[in-house]
Protein backbone atom coordinates (compact mmCIF):
# COMPACT_ATOMS: atom_id res chain seq x y z
CA UNK A 1 0.00 0.00 0.00
CA UNK A 2 0.98 3.64 -0.55
CA UNK A 3 -0.49 6.10 1.97
CA UNK A 4 -3.07 3.53 3.00
CA UNK A 5 -4.29 2.86 -0.55
CA UNK A 6 -3.41 -0.28 -2.49
CA UNK A 7 -1.99 0.26 -5.95
CA UNK A 8 -3.75 -2.84 -7.25
CA UNK A 9 -6.92 -1.75 -9.06
CA UNK A 10 -8.52 -5.15 -9.59
CA UNK A 11 -11.39 -5.93 -7.20
CA UNK A 12 -10.65 -9.67 -7.40
CA UNK A 13 -7.41 -9.08 -5.47
CA UNK A 14 -9.29 -8.05 -2.33
CA UNK A 15 -11.28 -10.18 0.09
CA UNK A 16 -12.89 -7.16 1.75
CA UNK A 17 -15.25 -4.83 -0.07
CA UNK A 18 -13.16 -1.88 1.12
CA UNK A 19 -9.84 -3.72 0.89
CA UNK A 20 -8.24 -1.27 -1.54
CA UNK A 21 -8.50 1.64 0.89
CA UNK A 22 -8.84 -0.10 4.28
CA UNK A 23 -5.87 -2.29 5.18
CA UNK A 24 -7.33 -3.36 8.55
CA UNK A 25 -10.55 -4.48 6.91
CA UNK A 26 -8.60 -6.49 4.34
CA UNK A 27 -6.45 -8.08 7.07
CA UNK A 28 -9.51 -9.16 9.06
CA UNK A 29 -11.17 -10.56 5.95
CA UNK A 30 -7.99 -12.46 5.05
CA UNK A 31 -7.67 -14.05 8.50
CA UNK A 32 -11.34 -14.97 8.52
CA UNK A 33 -11.18 -16.49 5.04
CA UNK A 34 -7.99 -18.48 5.76
CA UNK A 35 -9.32 -19.90 9.01
CA UNK A 36 -12.73 -20.74 7.58
CA UNK A 37 -11.96 -22.24 4.19
CA UNK A 38 -15.00 -23.41 2.23
CA UNK A 39 -12.90 -24.71 -0.68
CA UNK A 40 -9.92 -27.05 -0.25
CA UNK A 41 -8.65 -27.15 -3.84
CA UNK A 42 -7.20 -24.50 -6.15
CA UNK A 43 -10.10 -22.19 -5.23
CA UNK A 44 -9.08 -22.11 -1.56
CA UNK A 45 -7.99 -18.77 -0.14
CA UNK A 46 -4.60 -20.24 0.82
CA UNK A 47 -4.09 -21.37 -2.79
CA UNK A 48 -5.10 -18.01 -4.24
CA UNK A 49 -3.07 -16.04 -1.69
CA UNK A 50 -0.05 -18.15 -0.60
CA UNK A 51 1.95 -15.06 0.39
CA UNK A 52 -0.76 -13.99 2.84
CA UNK A 53 -1.02 -17.50 4.29
CA UNK A 54 2.77 -17.74 4.72
CA UNK A 55 2.92 -14.29 6.36
CA UNK A 56 0.15 -15.17 8.80
CA UNK A 57 1.97 -18.36 9.83
CA UNK A 58 5.12 -16.30 10.47
CA UNK A 59 3.28 -13.73 12.56
CA UNK A 60 1.12 -16.23 14.49
CA UNK A 61 3.42 -19.19 15.01
CA UNK A 62 0.83 -21.38 16.78
CA UNK A 63 -1.94 -20.87 14.25
CA UNK A 64 -3.24 -23.94 12.41
CA UNK A 65 -4.68 -23.34 8.96
CA UNK A 66 -6.93 -25.90 7.25
CA UNK A 67 -5.08 -28.25 4.91
CA UNK A 68 -5.67 -27.52 1.22
CA UNK A 69 -4.38 -28.96 -2.07
CA UNK A 70 -2.99 -26.29 -4.42
CA UNK A 71 -2.35 -28.27 -7.61
CA UNK A 72 -1.86 -25.30 -9.97
CA UNK A 73 0.35 -23.35 -7.59
CA UNK A 74 2.47 -26.43 -6.81
CA UNK A 75 2.81 -27.12 -10.53
CA UNK A 76 4.09 -23.58 -11.21
CA UNK A 77 6.39 -23.72 -8.20
CA UNK A 78 7.85 -27.00 -9.42
CA UNK A 79 8.37 -25.56 -12.89
CA UNK A 80 10.04 -22.40 -11.59
CA UNK A 81 12.14 -24.16 -8.93
CA UNK A 82 13.07 -20.70 -7.57
CA UNK A 83 16.61 -20.34 -6.21
CA UNK A 84 17.66 -16.75 -6.87
CA UNK A 85 16.71 -13.56 -8.72
CA UNK A 86 18.32 -11.50 -11.49
CA UNK A 87 17.31 -7.96 -12.43
CA UNK A 88 17.35 -7.73 -16.24
CA UNK A 89 17.81 -4.42 -18.06
CA UNK A 90 17.26 -4.39 -21.85
CA UNK A 91 18.94 -1.18 -22.97
CA UNK A 92 17.32 1.50 -25.11
CA UNK A 93 15.86 0.83 -28.55
CA UNK A 94 17.49 3.30 -30.96
CA UNK A 95 14.38 3.90 -33.10
CA UNK A 96 11.49 3.52 -30.64
CA UNK A 97 10.46 6.49 -28.44
CA UNK A 98 8.45 4.16 -26.18
CA UNK A 99 11.57 2.07 -25.50
CA UNK A 100 14.34 4.66 -25.36
CA UNK A 101 14.29 4.66 -21.55
CA UNK A 102 15.06 0.95 -21.53
CA UNK A 103 13.08 -1.61 -19.55
CA UNK A 104 13.49 -3.84 -16.50
CA UNK A 105 12.07 -7.20 -15.54
CA UNK A 106 13.05 -10.05 -13.22
CA UNK A 107 14.41 -13.51 -13.95
CA UNK A 108 13.66 -16.30 -11.50
CA UNK A 109 16.72 -18.53 -11.56
CA UNK A 110 16.36 -22.28 -11.03
CA UNK A 111 18.89 -25.04 -10.38
CA UNK A 112 19.66 -25.35 -14.10
CA UNK A 113 23.06 -24.11 -15.25
CA UNK A 114 21.53 -22.59 -18.37
CA UNK A 115 19.73 -19.36 -17.49
CA UNK A 116 17.76 -19.68 -20.74
CA UNK A 117 15.66 -22.33 -19.00
CA UNK A 118 14.68 -19.89 -16.24
CA UNK A 119 11.48 -17.83 -16.24
CA UNK A 120 11.01 -14.09 -16.59
CA UNK A 121 8.50 -11.98 -14.67
CA UNK A 122 7.38 -8.97 -16.67
CA UNK A 123 4.93 -6.09 -16.31
CA UNK A 124 3.90 -3.94 -19.27
CA UNK A 125 1.01 -1.96 -20.67
CA UNK A 126 -1.57 -4.28 -22.22
CA UNK A 127 -1.16 -2.61 -25.62
CA UNK A 128 0.90 -2.93 -28.77
CA UNK A 129 2.67 0.38 -29.54
CA UNK A 130 3.48 -0.86 -33.05
CA UNK A 131 -0.21 -1.21 -33.92
CA UNK A 132 -1.50 1.99 -32.32
CA UNK A 133 -1.08 5.61 -33.26
CA UNK A 134 2.13 6.81 -31.59
CA UNK A 135 0.58 9.99 -30.18
CA UNK A 136 -2.45 8.12 -28.83
CA UNK A 137 -0.19 5.48 -27.27
CA UNK A 138 1.94 8.15 -25.56
CA UNK A 139 -1.05 10.10 -24.20
CA UNK A 140 -2.85 7.02 -22.92
CA UNK A 141 0.36 5.74 -21.39
CA UNK A 142 0.93 9.01 -19.56
CA UNK A 143 -2.55 9.20 -18.05
CA UNK A 144 -3.33 5.59 -17.16
CA UNK A 145 -5.24 4.71 -20.30
CA UNK A 146 -4.01 1.11 -20.23
CA UNK A 147 -4.11 -1.72 -17.75
CA UNK A 148 -0.75 -3.14 -16.79
CA UNK A 149 -0.38 -6.84 -17.42
CA UNK A 150 1.83 -9.31 -15.54
CA UNK A 151 3.34 -12.18 -17.47
CA UNK A 152 5.46 -15.21 -16.66
CA UNK A 153 7.37 -16.48 -19.69
CA UNK A 154 10.45 -18.59 -20.44
CA UNK A 155 13.49 -16.36 -20.35
CA UNK A 156 14.54 -17.32 -23.87
CA UNK A 157 11.22 -15.88 -25.15
CA UNK A 158 12.01 -12.50 -23.55
CA UNK A 159 15.50 -12.61 -25.03
CA UNK A 160 14.06 -13.19 -28.49
CA UNK A 161 11.75 -10.22 -28.00
CA UNK A 162 14.25 -7.69 -26.71
CA UNK A 163 17.68 -8.87 -27.87
CA UNK A 164 16.76 -10.22 -31.29
CA UNK A 165 13.72 -8.47 -32.74
CA UNK A 166 14.14 -5.12 -30.93
CA UNK A 167 17.95 -4.91 -31.31
CA UNK A 168 18.49 -4.23 -27.60
CA UNK A 169 21.56 -5.31 -25.66
CA UNK A 170 20.75 -7.09 -22.40
CA UNK A 171 22.35 -6.44 -19.01
CA UNK A 172 21.78 -8.96 -16.21
CA UNK A 173 22.29 -8.00 -12.56
CA UNK A 174 22.36 -10.93 -10.14
CA UNK A 175 20.82 -10.03 -6.78
CA UNK A 176 21.79 -11.37 -3.39
CA UNK A 177 18.29 -12.52 -2.44
CA UNK A 178 18.29 -15.86 -0.63
CA UNK A 179 16.30 -18.88 -1.77
CA UNK A 180 13.69 -18.22 0.93
CA UNK A 181 13.38 -14.56 -0.11
CA UNK A 182 13.04 -15.63 -3.71
CA UNK A 183 10.24 -18.02 -2.75
CA UNK A 184 8.53 -15.23 -0.83
CA UNK A 185 8.60 -13.08 -3.95
CA UNK A 186 7.22 -15.91 -6.11
CA UNK A 187 4.28 -16.25 -3.71
CA UNK A 188 3.54 -12.55 -4.16
CA UNK A 189 3.81 -12.86 -7.95
CA UNK A 190 1.33 -15.74 -7.89
CA UNK A 191 -1.19 -13.62 -5.96
CA UNK A 192 -1.05 -10.97 -8.66
CA UNK A 193 -1.63 -13.48 -11.44
CA UNK A 194 -4.56 -12.41 -13.66
CA UNK A 195 -4.99 -9.13 -11.76
CA UNK A 196 -4.56 -5.70 -13.28
CA UNK A 197 -3.51 -2.20 -12.31
CA UNK A 198 -3.56 1.02 -14.27
CA UNK A 199 -0.30 1.55 -16.14
CA UNK A 200 1.39 4.97 -16.03
CA UNK A 201 4.40 5.55 -18.26
CA UNK A 202 6.36 7.66 -15.76
CA UNK A 203 5.28 6.27 -12.40
CA UNK A 204 3.46 2.94 -12.04
CA UNK A 205 5.33 1.32 -14.90
CA UNK A 206 7.32 -1.87 -15.49
CA UNK A 207 10.19 -0.87 -13.23
CA UNK A 208 8.02 0.37 -10.39
CA UNK A 209 6.29 -3.00 -10.14
CA UNK A 210 9.64 -4.80 -10.10
CA UNK A 211 10.57 -2.68 -7.07
CA UNK A 212 7.42 -3.90 -5.31
CA UNK A 213 8.39 -7.51 -6.00
CA UNK A 214 11.89 -7.01 -4.57
CA UNK A 215 10.52 -5.30 -1.47
CA UNK A 216 8.05 -8.15 -0.97
CA UNK A 217 11.01 -10.55 -1.03
CA UNK A 218 12.98 -8.54 1.51
CA UNK A 219 10.75 -6.07 3.42
CA UNK A 220 13.79 -4.27 4.86
CA UNK A 221 14.50 -2.91 1.36
CA UNK A 222 13.18 0.56 0.60
CA UNK A 223 13.78 0.90 -3.12
CA UNK A 224 10.80 3.16 -3.74
CA UNK A 225 12.25 5.89 -1.52
CA UNK A 226 14.49 6.86 -4.43
CA UNK A 227 11.54 7.85 -6.62
CA UNK A 228 8.88 10.54 -6.30
CA UNK A 229 7.70 11.88 -9.65
CA UNK A 230 9.16 9.34 -12.07
CA UNK A 231 10.50 5.80 -12.18
CA UNK A 232 13.04 5.42 -14.98
CA UNK A 233 14.19 1.82 -15.63
CA UNK A 234 17.90 2.56 -15.43
CA UNK A 235 17.35 4.49 -12.19
CA UNK A 236 15.93 1.33 -10.58
CA UNK A 237 19.26 -0.36 -11.35
CA UNK A 238 21.06 2.52 -9.62
CA UNK A 239 18.67 2.21 -6.66
CA UNK A 240 19.37 -1.52 -6.41
CA UNK A 241 23.07 -0.76 -6.31
CA UNK A 242 22.52 1.86 -3.59
CA UNK A 243 20.67 -0.76 -1.53
CA UNK A 244 23.66 -3.12 -1.99
CA UNK A 245 21.69 -6.01 -3.47
CA UNK A 246 23.57 -6.32 -6.79
CA UNK A 247 26.36 -8.87 -6.49
CA UNK A 248 27.33 -9.47 -10.14
CA UNK A 249 26.54 -8.36 -13.69
CA UNK A 250 26.76 -9.87 -17.18
CA UNK A 251 26.12 -8.75 -20.75
CA UNK A 252 24.29 -10.34 -23.70
CA UNK A 253 24.82 -8.60 -27.07
CA UNK A 254 21.84 -8.05 -29.36
CA UNK A 255 21.47 -9.33 -32.91
CA UNK A 256 22.30 -5.81 -34.06
CA UNK A 257 25.56 -5.82 -32.09
CA UNK A 258 26.51 -9.23 -33.50
CA UNK A 259 25.81 -8.20 -37.07
CA UNK A 260 27.78 -4.98 -36.68
CA UNK A 261 30.70 -7.09 -35.44
CA UNK A 262 30.47 -9.28 -38.56
CA UNK A 263 30.57 -6.12 -40.66
CA UNK A 264 33.93 -5.39 -39.06
CA UNK A 265 35.24 -8.91 -39.64
CA UNK A 266 34.10 -9.35 -43.25
CA UNK A 267 36.32 -8.05 -46.04
CA UNK A 268 34.70 -5.38 -48.18
CA UNK A 269 34.58 -7.70 -51.18
CA UNK A 270 32.65 -10.29 -49.11
CA UNK A 271 30.26 -8.10 -47.14
CA UNK A 272 27.42 -8.38 -49.67
CA UNK A 273 27.33 -12.19 -49.56
CA UNK A 274 25.24 -12.66 -46.36
CA UNK A 275 22.38 -10.58 -47.78
CA UNK A 276 22.70 -12.29 -51.17
CA UNK A 277 22.49 -15.70 -49.51
CA UNK A 278 19.25 -15.03 -47.65
CA UNK A 279 17.75 -13.42 -50.76
CA UNK A 280 18.80 -16.53 -52.74
CA UNK A 281 20.78 -14.41 -55.18
CA UNK A 282 23.67 -16.80 -54.70
CA UNK A 283 23.72 -20.48 -53.70
CA UNK A 284 25.52 -21.54 -50.46
CA UNK A 285 27.63 -24.02 -52.44
CA UNK A 286 29.06 -21.17 -54.51
CA UNK A 287 30.59 -19.66 -51.37
CA UNK A 288 31.98 -23.01 -50.21
CA UNK A 289 33.50 -23.80 -53.61
CA UNK A 290 34.97 -20.35 -54.25
CA UNK A 291 38.73 -20.81 -53.83
CA UNK A 292 39.35 -17.05 -53.80
CA UNK A 293 37.59 -16.67 -50.43
CA UNK A 294 39.61 -17.62 -47.34
CA UNK A 295 38.08 -20.37 -45.19
CA UNK A 296 37.65 -18.11 -42.15
CA UNK A 297 35.92 -15.50 -44.30
CA UNK A 298 33.54 -18.20 -45.58
CA UNK A 299 32.71 -19.04 -41.97
CA UNK A 300 31.99 -15.38 -41.20
CA UNK A 301 29.79 -15.10 -44.30
CA UNK A 302 27.61 -18.05 -43.28
CA UNK A 303 27.48 -17.02 -39.62
CA UNK A 304 26.46 -13.47 -40.56
CA UNK A 305 23.90 -14.82 -43.01
CA UNK A 306 22.32 -17.00 -40.30
CA UNK A 307 22.19 -14.06 -37.85
CA UNK A 308 20.66 -11.82 -40.53
CA UNK A 309 18.16 -14.53 -41.46
CA UNK A 310 17.05 -14.90 -37.82
CA UNK A 311 16.76 -11.14 -37.48
CA UNK A 312 14.61 -10.85 -40.62
CA UNK A 313 12.39 -13.69 -39.40
CA UNK A 314 11.91 -11.98 -36.02
CA UNK A 315 10.81 -8.85 -37.92
CA UNK A 316 8.35 -10.94 -40.02
CA UNK A 317 10.25 -10.15 -43.21
CA UNK A 318 10.32 -13.81 -44.24
CA UNK A 319 7.87 -16.70 -43.93
CA UNK A 320 8.45 -19.52 -41.45
CA UNK A 321 8.72 -22.11 -44.23
CA UNK A 322 11.32 -20.11 -46.11
CA UNK A 323 13.18 -19.37 -42.88
CA UNK A 324 13.45 -23.05 -41.96
CA UNK A 325 14.56 -23.99 -45.47
CA UNK A 326 17.31 -21.36 -45.58
CA UNK A 327 18.38 -21.97 -41.99
CA UNK A 328 18.91 -25.66 -42.73
CA UNK A 329 20.92 -25.08 -45.91
CA UNK A 330 23.08 -22.29 -44.43
CA UNK A 331 23.78 -24.21 -41.22
CA UNK A 332 24.68 -27.33 -43.19
CA UNK A 333 27.25 -25.50 -45.33
CA UNK A 334 28.65 -23.66 -42.31
CA UNK A 335 29.10 -26.98 -40.46
CA UNK A 336 30.98 -28.42 -43.44
CA UNK A 337 33.70 -25.79 -42.95
CA UNK A 338 34.61 -27.05 -39.46
CA UNK A 339 35.54 -25.03 -36.39
CA UNK A 340 36.68 -21.46 -36.79
CA UNK A 341 37.56 -18.47 -34.66
CA UNK A 342 34.97 -17.50 -32.08
CA UNK A 343 34.03 -13.87 -32.48
CA UNK A 344 34.73 -11.69 -29.47
CA UNK A 345 32.21 -8.97 -28.64
CA UNK A 346 33.74 -6.27 -26.49
CA UNK A 347 31.62 -5.65 -23.39
CA UNK A 348 30.48 -2.01 -23.50
CA UNK A 349 30.49 0.31 -20.52
CA UNK A 350 28.13 -0.92 -17.82
CA UNK A 351 24.97 1.24 -17.49
CA UNK A 352 25.38 0.79 -13.73
CA UNK A 353 28.29 3.26 -13.97
CA UNK A 354 26.43 5.83 -16.09
CA UNK A 355 25.27 9.18 -14.76
CA UNK A 356 21.88 9.37 -13.05
CA UNK A 357 18.80 11.05 -14.50
CA UNK A 358 18.36 14.36 -12.64
CA UNK A 359 20.87 17.04 -13.61
CA UNK A 360 21.62 20.23 -11.67
CA UNK A 361 23.79 22.76 -13.48
CA UNK A 362 25.70 25.89 -12.59
CA UNK A 363 27.83 27.91 -14.98
CA UNK A 364 29.34 31.18 -16.05
CA UNK A 365 30.48 32.74 -19.29
CA UNK A 366 30.58 35.77 -21.50
CA UNK A 367 28.16 36.97 -24.19
CA UNK A 368 29.55 39.61 -26.51
CA UNK A 369 31.98 40.68 -23.79
CA UNK A 370 29.42 40.82 -20.97
CA UNK A 371 29.64 38.37 -18.07
CA UNK A 372 26.74 36.00 -17.55
CA UNK A 373 25.86 33.30 -15.01
CA UNK A 374 23.74 30.18 -15.53
CA UNK A 375 21.62 27.96 -13.33
CA UNK A 376 19.59 24.99 -14.50
CA UNK A 377 17.85 21.75 -13.62
CA UNK A 378 16.61 18.80 -15.69
CA UNK A 379 14.48 16.04 -14.14
CA UNK A 380 15.29 13.54 -16.92
CA UNK A 381 17.28 12.05 -18.52
CA UNK A 382 20.20 12.29 -20.95
CA UNK A 383 21.45 14.54 -23.77
CA UNK A 384 24.11 14.21 -26.45
CA UNK A 385 26.22 16.75 -24.53
CA UNK A 386 26.19 14.60 -21.38
CA UNK A 387 28.77 11.87 -20.94
CA UNK A 388 27.81 8.91 -23.10
CA UNK A 389 29.31 6.42 -20.63
CA UNK A 390 26.87 3.49 -20.29
CA UNK A 391 24.25 4.99 -22.62
CA UNK A 392 23.26 3.96 -26.12
CA UNK A 393 25.18 6.05 -28.61
CA UNK A 394 23.23 8.74 -30.43
CA UNK A 395 20.20 8.86 -28.12
CA UNK A 396 18.76 11.76 -26.17
CA UNK A 397 15.63 12.19 -24.05
CA UNK A 398 15.10 15.39 -22.08
CA UNK A 399 11.99 16.37 -20.14
CA UNK A 400 11.36 19.77 -18.58
CA UNK A 401 14.89 21.07 -18.93
CA UNK A 402 15.11 24.60 -17.49
CA UNK A 403 18.10 26.90 -17.82
CA UNK A 404 18.16 30.47 -16.49
CA UNK A 405 20.74 33.20 -17.03
CA UNK A 406 21.65 36.25 -14.98
CA UNK A 407 23.38 39.26 -16.49
CA UNK A 408 23.24 42.98 -15.88
CA UNK A 409 20.80 42.51 -12.95
CA UNK A 410 18.31 40.63 -15.13
CA UNK A 411 17.17 37.00 -14.98
CA UNK A 412 16.11 35.46 -18.29
CA UNK A 413 15.04 32.05 -19.60
CA UNK A 414 17.71 30.57 -21.83
CA UNK A 415 16.00 27.23 -22.39
CA UNK A 416 12.73 25.69 -21.20
CA UNK A 417 12.42 22.38 -23.03
CA UNK A 418 9.18 20.47 -22.53
CA UNK A 419 10.35 17.48 -24.52
CA UNK A 420 13.37 16.70 -26.65
CA UNK A 421 14.01 13.29 -28.21
CA UNK A 422 16.94 12.53 -30.51
CA UNK A 423 17.73 9.24 -32.25
CA UNK A 424 20.91 9.45 -34.31
CA UNK A 425 21.11 5.90 -35.66
CA UNK A 426 24.27 5.15 -37.60
CA UNK A 427 23.70 3.44 -40.92
CA UNK A 428 25.67 0.36 -41.90
CA UNK A 429 25.57 -2.33 -44.55
CA UNK A 430 23.04 -4.46 -42.69
CA UNK A 431 21.07 -1.58 -41.12
CA UNK A 432 19.72 1.37 -43.08
CA UNK A 433 18.16 3.26 -40.16
CA UNK A 434 16.89 6.80 -40.49
CA UNK A 435 17.80 9.33 -37.82
CA UNK A 436 15.22 11.70 -36.36
CA UNK A 437 14.72 14.26 -33.64
CA UNK A 438 11.97 16.38 -32.16
CA UNK A 439 11.82 19.23 -29.69
CA UNK A 440 9.10 21.38 -28.13
CA UNK A 441 9.84 24.26 -25.79
CA UNK A 442 11.32 27.72 -25.46
CA UNK A 443 14.83 28.64 -26.60
CA UNK A 444 16.84 31.60 -27.96
CA UNK A 445 17.72 30.18 -31.37
CA UNK A 446 15.19 32.23 -33.37
CA UNK A 447 15.92 35.38 -35.35
CA UNK A 448 15.42 37.72 -32.42
CA UNK A 449 17.22 37.33 -29.10
CA UNK A 450 14.16 36.54 -26.98
CA UNK A 451 13.03 33.10 -25.81
CA UNK A 452 10.36 31.92 -28.26
CA UNK A 453 8.27 28.78 -28.20
CA UNK A 454 9.51 26.43 -30.92
CA UNK A 455 8.43 23.04 -32.20
CA UNK A 456 10.34 20.90 -34.65
CA UNK A 457 10.39 17.37 -36.04
CA UNK A 458 13.38 16.47 -38.21
CA UNK A 459 14.76 13.52 -40.10
CA UNK A 460 18.20 12.65 -41.44
CA UNK A 461 21.03 10.19 -41.91
CA UNK A 462 24.07 9.24 -39.82
CA UNK A 463 27.30 7.29 -40.25
CA UNK A 464 29.84 6.32 -37.63
CA UNK A 465 32.95 4.41 -36.64
CA UNK A 466 34.96 3.79 -33.48
CA UNK A 467 35.94 7.48 -33.25
CA UNK A 468 32.42 8.90 -33.33
CA UNK A 469 29.65 9.66 -35.80
CA UNK A 470 28.44 12.34 -38.16
CA UNK A 471 24.91 13.22 -39.21
CA UNK A 472 22.89 15.42 -41.52
CA UNK A 473 19.38 16.55 -40.61
CA UNK A 474 16.48 18.46 -42.15
CA UNK A 475 14.32 20.12 -39.49
CA UNK A 476 11.04 21.84 -40.42
CA UNK A 477 10.03 24.04 -37.49
CA UNK A 478 7.53 26.60 -36.30
CA UNK A 479 7.92 29.27 -33.65
CA UNK A 480 5.81 31.93 -32.00
CA UNK A 481 7.13 35.49 -32.27
CA UNK A 482 4.19 37.91 -32.27
CA UNK A 483 2.46 35.32 -34.40
CA UNK A 484 2.93 31.91 -35.96
CA UNK A 485 6.07 31.67 -38.11
CA UNK A 486 7.91 28.81 -39.76
CA UNK A 487 11.29 27.83 -41.13
CA UNK A 488 13.25 24.86 -42.36
CA UNK A 489 16.68 24.05 -41.04
CA UNK A 490 19.51 22.00 -42.47
CA UNK A 491 22.20 20.74 -40.09
CA UNK A 492 25.43 18.85 -40.21
CA UNK A 493 26.94 17.55 -36.99
CA UNK A 494 29.82 15.54 -35.59
CA UNK A 495 30.10 13.74 -32.26
CA UNK A 496 33.43 12.30 -31.10
CA UNK A 497 33.05 9.78 -28.27
CA UNK A 498 35.88 7.28 -28.59
CA UNK A 499 37.25 8.00 -25.12
CA UNK A 500 35.19 7.22 -22.04
CA UNK A 501 35.68 10.51 -20.22
CA UNK A 502 35.67 12.95 -23.14
CA UNK A 503 32.86 13.76 -25.55
CA UNK A 504 32.78 16.44 -28.23
CA UNK A 505 29.80 17.68 -30.24
CA UNK A 506 29.84 20.14 -33.15
CA UNK A 507 26.79 21.23 -35.15
CA UNK A 508 26.33 23.79 -37.91
CA UNK A 509 22.78 24.77 -38.88
CA UNK A 510 21.39 27.00 -41.61
CA UNK A 511 17.74 28.09 -41.41
CA UNK A 512 15.50 29.57 -44.07
CA UNK A 513 12.58 31.54 -42.57
CA UNK A 514 9.22 32.28 -44.15
CA UNK A 515 9.90 36.00 -43.60
CA UNK A 516 12.77 35.81 -46.08
CA UNK A 517 15.62 35.82 -43.58
CA UNK A 518 18.46 33.28 -43.54
CA UNK A 519 20.21 32.41 -40.29
CA UNK A 520 23.38 30.51 -39.43
CA UNK A 521 23.82 28.78 -36.06
CA UNK A 522 26.95 27.07 -34.77
CA UNK A 523 27.48 25.26 -31.50
CA UNK A 524 30.48 23.49 -30.04
CA UNK A 525 30.41 21.45 -26.84
CA UNK A 526 33.33 19.81 -25.07
CA UNK A 527 32.55 17.62 -22.05
CA UNK A 528 34.84 16.04 -19.47
CA UNK A 529 33.48 13.27 -17.25
CA UNK A 530 35.03 13.91 -13.84
CA UNK A 531 33.25 11.05 -12.08
CA UNK A 532 30.12 8.95 -12.47
CA UNK A 533 27.84 11.87 -11.56
CA UNK A 534 29.90 14.97 -12.32
CA UNK A 535 30.83 16.64 -15.59
CA UNK A 536 32.67 19.77 -16.65
CA UNK A 537 31.47 21.17 -19.97
CA UNK A 538 32.56 24.04 -22.20
CA UNK A 539 30.32 25.51 -24.90
CA UNK A 540 30.73 28.02 -27.69
CA UNK A 541 27.57 29.31 -29.43
CA UNK A 542 27.41 31.50 -32.54
CA UNK A 543 24.03 32.86 -33.63
CA UNK A 544 23.05 35.27 -36.38
CA UNK A 545 20.13 37.57 -35.66
CA UNK A 546 17.84 39.41 -38.08
CA UNK A 547 18.21 42.98 -39.25
CA UNK A 548 15.90 44.26 -36.50
CA UNK A 549 18.23 43.10 -33.74
CA UNK A 550 20.63 45.52 -32.14
CA UNK A 551 23.41 42.96 -32.39
CA UNK A 552 23.35 40.98 -35.64
CA UNK A 553 25.86 38.47 -34.30
CA UNK A 554 25.79 36.83 -30.89
CA UNK A 555 28.77 34.86 -29.60
CA UNK A 556 28.72 33.17 -26.22
CA UNK A 557 31.35 31.24 -24.29
CA UNK A 558 30.11 29.09 -21.40
CA UNK A 559 31.55 26.84 -18.72
CA UNK A 560 29.20 24.47 -16.87
CA UNK A 561 29.53 22.17 -13.91
CA UNK A 562 26.91 19.41 -14.06
CA UNK A 563 25.91 17.25 -11.12
CA UNK A 564 23.65 14.21 -11.60
CA UNK A 565 21.60 12.51 -8.92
Amino acid sequence: MEDGVSQIDDESFFLSKNGKTDAKSELNATIDSLLNEIHFDDNATACRFPARAAWLKEELVDIELPKVTCSEYDKILSRLNPKSVTLVFPSAHINSPASMFGHTFLRINSQYDSKLLSYAVNYAADANPDKENGVVFAIKGLFGGYFGKYSLLPYYDKLKEYRDSEQRDIWEYDLDLTQEETLKMVRHIWELNDTHSYYYFFTENCSYNMLWFLESARPSLDLRQYFTYQVIPLETVHASKSENIIKDSSYRPSKRTLLLKYEELLNKKNIAFPSMLIKSKIAPTQIVEDTKIETQQKMYIFEAAIELLEYNFSKSKITKERYLELFHSLSKERASLGLGEKIEIKTPNNPLQSHQAIRAMIGFGAKEGKSIQYLGVRPAYHSLEDSNYGFLRGTQIEFLNLELSYSEHKVEVEDATILSIVSIAQRSYFFDNLSWRTKFGWDRDSLDSSANFTGTVGIGLSWGNELGYSYIMADPLFYLDDGFKSAIGSSIGFVFDKYNNINTKVELTRRWYDVGEVQNLFEFSQGFRLSKNTQLRFNYDYKQRDNRAKEKLERTIKCYFNYYF
